[in-house]
């Protein structure tokens, strides 16, 4: 029984994880990554569809990002799906395929960033502690049905900080690496 409800407490808390890493993969660091256009939906045939389902994106440089779709006509859907969103960047096309060429990122810019990721960082730690909280109430449920014994309820309970704090912890340590990466100029 509690065994059940600390495996479901785990896989919550890892997929937190994965999407605050998510989140910060998406974000601009002044350097060409594909996962840049991970939120960038086109409008293909009136469906919104993302553009690395679109096309091949690769970074042949550090500062460019490289977009060939697969239909040559959706080209100029994905030129104004990128304008529209909030990337800031401009999509330059020579009919075949779309360069998006990164600017280095401005003093300002960085700071408003580590801002984000710092508040991306408190929304995972809040969703680790909220994980926490319901598999502790779901023990206490339990004790109180007379399904497991207090000494076990606080094992339990133990076990289930223990968890808490390694996923708190790793949320700290990739905060602090995306933070170096975008404030490294």
């Amino acid at each position: 029984m509690a065994k059940e409800i600390i495996s479901e407490a785990e896989e919550n808390m890892k997929k937190t994880l994965e999407v605050v890493k998510k989140e910060y993969a998406s974000m601009r660091a002044g350097r060409a990554t594909p996962a840049l256009l991970d939120k960038v939906n086109v409008n293909y045939y009136g469906t919104p569809t993302p553009v690395s389902q679109m096309a091949n994106i690769t970074a042949p440089e550090a500062r460019l990002l490289l977009i060939q779709p697969w239909d040559k006509s959706s080209l100029p859907e994905i030129e104004k799906a990128i304008l529209k969103s909030d990337l800031g960047i401009n999509p330059a096309s020579d009919g075949t395929v779309i360069r998006l060429a990164i600017p280095q990122l401005t003093q300002e810019r960085r700071q408003e960033l580590v801002k984000v990721i710092r508040k991306k960082a408190e929304e995972g730690r809040v969703a680790v502690r909220n994980v926490r909280r319901d598999a502790n109430d779901s023990l206490k449920a339990k004790e109180k049905k007379g399904d497991i014994s207090e000494d076990d309820l606080r094992r339990t309970q133990d076990e289930v900080q223990k968890m808490t704090d390694k996923y708190i912890k790793e949320i700290d340590q990739i905060t602090v690496k995306k933070e170096q990466e975008i404030t490294q100029v």
